[in-house]
């Protein structure tokens, strides 16, 4: 499965064909005659026919982002209704989107409109320039399972007018499919319907009267000519190959002929005659010639024996009879002899040639990233010489499948071969906790369950894991991992941290390796890692409650303060030891930093030219690049070029502007045009992003590796999501030995997270904010219990009999969320729903139960804890609910540690280990165990690990020390039982962070204090 070919476009060169042998021996053939023209085909008259309903059953209903926005409509009489009495009417007020739909009944089969030319109907104009969005569905199942094809129209008249729509104005949606695609052929043959999606933002209102099907669908219209690329590099002296196909609407043979002229045209930087052999031709497809029938026009270059940059060729092709294809194809005679191109120089030697020969627009374009969804003119990415491209949260291929995305991105890499330098993209996402955006892929604990197994090692195992399915999908680039030390569990962003010890942050850092393999960069071009970032740069985990001023944030992207020496011990740590590690790339915070004492103020982090160049690049020594958040320049102060120009004199190297990239490169040209920021510091940030390209050996190999695509969300890469899983659970209370279960009990599951691997796997999964349901592979958690040969009774609610069991296990906690959307007091709390409060209470009431939290943080469970026998925290163990049964029926033990401290009240909130005031539920490091039990003669046993821990420590015998601070442990948690109070909670929080940073004598004096404060 080695794609290292240019798309397989020299596998063509095989088939080229002398273009007289291409016309069909029928050529002459009579045409049949035309097909008289349909009649016209009403779709809704609005005159009552068709209901207000849903599917199965045909009907209109509305639709929107949440409660307020579906629009609200009437069938309303009005004398100047253009068809019959009737018209359709609404109003709308909608903040995310919202529109309605006419579907027809899923239970009769799809409509035939094949025959006709498009779809007309009648709209009020407001004369408001708005454009209004509308869209067909065609094949699958249904209405709701059809592939979507949309347009648009602008409301920029007053009155009645009748829109007419072409079908073959309609376009592929490329940012939303209900069922990924189906063939991405608009057939016409199976319509299900239509929907419109009305104008954001504004309140407004409309009418609309009279859908139909009009026209017939002639020839020109319904037939067209197409190319297999629009760009074909090829080596100098060789020939390129462009297929010239014709297809029509609804996949009929040709009515009449289609005639493509083609030509090189002199108006590329290839020279004819000294770079390629002019070409010119006719190809012709005669009537009756089936759809999707091709010819093969050859373009032979030539030999020079100098060294150049790329030079193109267009090949301009006029059709008759068909509609032409949407771009003019490139032939592109490959860069060659260049320095830079020689892999065998040292890679920088190898940037400072290219760097040197580069225009300031296309270092620009080198500092530039965007959205793959803003690619609607794909040509783009070599007019604007862009260096990156990304997929946001849920931003994906159709469908949404290992090939997919790399045929993308392939796609996308060819468009880069038409540039002078033929640069490489590298590509970005956001795999956080695995190949996260794929459908199929390993999804892993996120960061919070990681950092409670306290198992570098299976960090490790996490990132490499992951690197290898991201990196089989074409994909060199990942956004992680997450390096913030959360402070505050009201943050949104919680579980995207290792935990609140920049200890333990540090202690995972292992992940990098993961993801990248050895510090120096030498493994980044395997096929199997990834370019790490190290996200968010720096305290994004320690803002202030309420001082966000996004949207309904409440914490997230807030404001930072801290005095010098916490933000040197906190939040600046975790990024030395990345920088050390050799991480790759590193983010920017959204929020804001204030250092108490600076005189500065609290300043956006995208703006901190004393953290990033002074701190980051200059004191850490990072030489990789800086990345920006999404759109982070846009809560800068000032105008647009105050704040290009003040994120990249502070440092950040490239700039992720979405949709942005054209205000964005004309802006950062004519800020360095003006002299407002120096030539010097361009040649800095796109001498960094080169290096990192090079490292990754994009230059040879530019396009995906896909050999490594059969190990996605394979048994072993769920071995290791499995493992990860079962380490992470965090057994806080276990009276009377409840768990580990037997399989000899009756167990009675309820709860609502029991059996739901979208909140199971909660934010980041397939989407930015996750959902929940069963939206991808894996186990549930009682999926995994019933697999571990439990007796198991499932009532997702407890309305089931309780009596005749032997224990329950109630599974509760969290639905999705991501980023600021999750804050506390943004529609969110820490309190169970009142489902699971529910289901709590009958359950525990009605015998032994265990109560698992699925969260990306702790929740409030105080007040039931005494009705409780056992208490796991869960976090959100991803796509492995078999792993949480392994340590629930024994098959392993539980052996994980809290990484933040578990609050009693909101109220106390933020409470962190290291606190002067410090009072939990449950103290930061607490985690009971199920491997052994703990040793007797308690006191006299501690004092005998305390010396040996201090001689370990002496020694620098790590593991002996680990090992003895671990044994303390169980002797005082087993003293301690439930009765944790703060004399007890204290010191036992702290000797767990000493033991992170190697006191493992300090450790046990601090445990042997927690023993004796528990007496």
């Amino acid at each position: 499965m080695r794609r290292t070919a240019l798309l397989a476009f020299t596998a063509l060169l095989a088939s080229l064909m002398p273009l007289a042998s291409a016309r069909a021996a029928d050529e002459s053939a009579p045409a049949p005659a035309p097909a008289p023209a349909p009649a016209l085909t009403p779709v809704d008259r609005f005159e009552g026919e068709v209901p207000f309903a849903s599917q199965p059953a045909e009907g209109i209903f509305t639709w929107g982002s949440d409660a307020d926005d579906p629009p609200a409509l009437a069938l309303a009489d009005r004398a100047d209704a253009p068809e019959g009495a009737k018209v359709l009417t609404g109003t709308y007020d909608i903040s995310g989107y919202g529109g309605f739909t006419h579907d027809y009944a899923a239970t009769e089969p799809g409509h035939d409109w094949s025959a006709h030319q498009g779809i007309r109907f009648w709209w009020e104009g407001r004369h408001d320039g708005r454009k209004i969005a509308f869209e067909i569905k065609d094949g699958g199942a249904n209405g709701e399972a059809s592939e979507l094809w949309t347009t648009s129209f602008t409301d920029d008249f007053t009155g009645w007018k009748q829109i007419e729509i072409p079908f073959t104005d309609f376009v592929y949606r490329t940012d939303y499919q209900p069922v990924g695609g189906i063939d991405h052929v608009l057939g016409l043959t199976r319509m299900w319907g239509y929907a419109v999606t009305l104008p954001v933002g504004v309140r407004g209102g409309f009418a609309m009267d009279g859908v139909e099907l009009y026209g017939s669908a002639d020839q020109s219209l319904r037939a067209s000519v197409t190319t297999d690329a629009a760009v074909y590099p090829v080596g100098e002296g060789g020939t390129a190959a462009v297929t010239v196909s014709v297809g029509t609407t609804g996949s009929a043979p040709l009515e009449e002929p289609v005639t493509v002229a083609y030509e090189t045209a002199p108006t590329g930087t290839a020279e004819p005659g000294k770079d390629y052999t002019p070409v010119s031709g006719t190809v012709t497809f005669p009537a009756g010639t089936a759809s999707g029938a091709a010819r093969t026009i050859g373009v032979p270059t030539l030999k020079d024996r100098a060294a150049e940059p790329a030079e193109t060729v267009p090949l301009k092709l006029t059709v008759t009879g068909a509609k032409a294809p949407a771009e003019t194809p490139q032939i592109v005679v490959d860069a060659h002899g260049l320095p830079y191109l020689d892999r065998r120089l040292p890679v920088r030697k190898r940037v400072a040639d290219l760097v040197g020969r580069m225009s300031l627009e296309e270092k620009v374009g080198q500092m530039t990233q965007a959205e793959r969804g803003a690619m609607s003119a794909p040509a783009d990415l070599a007019t604007y010489a862009l260096g990156s491209l990304l997929s946001g949260g849920g931003s994906t291929p159709t469908p949404n499948t290992p090939e997919a995305w790399a045929r993308m991105i392939d796609g996308f890499q060819l468009r880069t071969r038409a540039t002078r330098f033929q640069i490489p993209l590298v590509y970005g996402v956001d795999a956080v906790h695995g190949h996260n955006n794929l459908a199929g892929a390993t999804v892993m604990p996120h960061n919070i369950g990681i950092g409670a197994t306290r198992d570098p090692e299976l960090a490790y195992q996490a990132g490499a894991v992951t690197a290898a399915e991201v990196r089989a999908t074409g994909i060199p680039w990942d956004f992680a991992p997450c390096l913030c030390v959360t402070r505050d569990e009201r943050w949104g962003r919680s579980y995207e941290s290792f935990g609140e010890d920049p200890a333990l942050v540090q202690s995972m850092e292992t992940v990098v390796q993961g993801l990248q393999g050895r510090p120096d960069g030498g493994d980044l071009s395997r096929d199997d890692k990834v370019l790490a970032t190290a996200k968010h740069f720096a305290g994004d985990g320690g803002t202030g409650y309420g001082s966000s001023t996004t949207g309904a944030y409440t914490i997230d992207q807030g404001v930072t303060k801290v005095t010098r020496e916490q933000l040197e011990s906190i939040h600046l740590a975790p990024f030395r030891t990345a920088v050390e590690r050799g991480v790759g790339t590193v983010m920017p915070s959204y929020s804001s930093l204030d250092i108490l004492g600076d005189g500065k103020g609290a300043v956006k982090m995208h703006a901190r030219g004393d953290m990033i160049n002074g701190v980051l690049k200059d004191r850490m020594g990072f030489d990789g690049f800086v990345i920006s958040d999404w759109n982070a320049i846009d809560q800068l102060p000032g105008d647009y070029a105050t704040r290009v120009r003040t994120a990249v004199d502070a440092g950040v190297d490239m700039m992720m502007v979405p949709y942005g990239y054209k205000d964005f490169t004309a802006a950062l040209t004519a800020e360095v045009t003006e002299g407002r920021i120096g030539q010097k510091r361009i040649d800095d940030a796109v001498s960094r992003i080169l290096t990192q390209k090079f490292r990754l050996g994009l230059f040879e190999h530019p396009y995906a590796d896909t050999s490594g695509a059969a190990r996605i969300g394979s048994a072993g890469h769920r071995a290791v999501a499995r493992r990860a899983a079962a380490e992470s659970q965090v057994l806080l209370k276990n009276d009377g030995g409840l768990l580990p279960l037997k399989k000899s009990q009756k167990v009675y599951v309820a709860g609502s997270n029991a059996d739901d691997i979208g909140n199971q796997t909660g934010g980041w999964t397939l989407t930015w904010q996750g959902s929940s349901g069963d939206i991808t592979k894996g186990t549930t958690i009682l999926q995994g219990m019933r697999a571990a040969g439990g007796d198991v009774t499932y009532s997702k609610d407890a309305s089931a009999p309780t009596s005749g069991y032997d224990v329950g296990v109630v599974v509760v906690g969290e639905t999705p969320y991501a980023e600021g959307v999750g804050d506390v007091g943004n529609g969110h709390d820490l309190e169970l729903s009142a489902a699971d409060r529910a289901a709590v209470d009958k359950v525990c009431a009605a015998m032994r139960c265990a109560v698992l939290v699925v969260s990306g943080r702790p929740q409030l469970i105080g007040d039931r804890l005494g009705a409780i026998d056992a208490l796991v925290a869960s976090w959100l163990p991803g796509t492995e609910g078999d792993g949480v049964a392994d340590v629930l029926y024994g098959r392993r033990p539980f052996t994980g540690r809290l990484p933040v401290t578990w609050p009693k009240s909101e109220a106390q909130l933020p409470v962190n280990v290291g606190d002067a005031s410090y009072d939990p539920q449950y103290p930061y490091g607490w985690g009971l165990t199920t491997l052994t039990k703990a040793p007797r003669d308690g006191e006299r046993t501690l004092r005998a690990l305390a010396g040996q821990a201090a001689a370990a420590e002496r020694a620098g015998r790590d593991d002996s020390g680990r090992a003895l601070v671990a044994r303390a442990r169980l002797i005082v948690q087993d003293r301690i039982g439930q009765r944790i109070t703060a004399a007890v909670a204290k010191p036992f929080a702290d000797a767990d962070h000493l033991l992170l940073t190697g006191k493992y004598g300090a450790a046990l004096e601090r445990l042997t204090q927690a023993y004796r404060a528990a007496a």
